[in-house]
């Protein structure tokens, strides 16, 4: 039984916190350059890779999922591949009008 608690019973220090911090204002810091910055075609995937990866960041450390159960990635994967689906068709019909 107690090998079953201290499973789920998993601590993040607070330098990874901060550190996480600090990554994701440097991101951000980032994100606001390139928003400033011409870089064609490519502006619209700059900005969604940035955002991919902050999002990864919070979604792993500060809402714990890296720690939780395999179900809850499973849907979080399901939940991401239906927003890349809908993101996919939207370009496309943005670029077909």
């Amino acid at each position: 039984m107690h090998e079953e608690n201290s499973k789920h019973n998993h601590h993040i220090g607070y330098g990874t916190y901060v550190l996480v911090w600090l990554a994701l204002l440097a991101f951000t810091s980032i994100t606001v350059t390139v928003a400033g910055v011409s870089l064609g075609e490519y502006t619209l995937f700059v900005a969604l890779s940035i955002a991919a990866i902050k999002s990864a960041l919070v979604i792993n450390i500060f809402m714990h999922i890296k720690f939780d159960e395999k179900i809850f990635k499973v849907f979080l994967l399901i939940s991401g591949f239906t927003l890349l689906v809908i993101f996919i068709l939207t370009f496309f019909d943005f670029i077909y009008r």
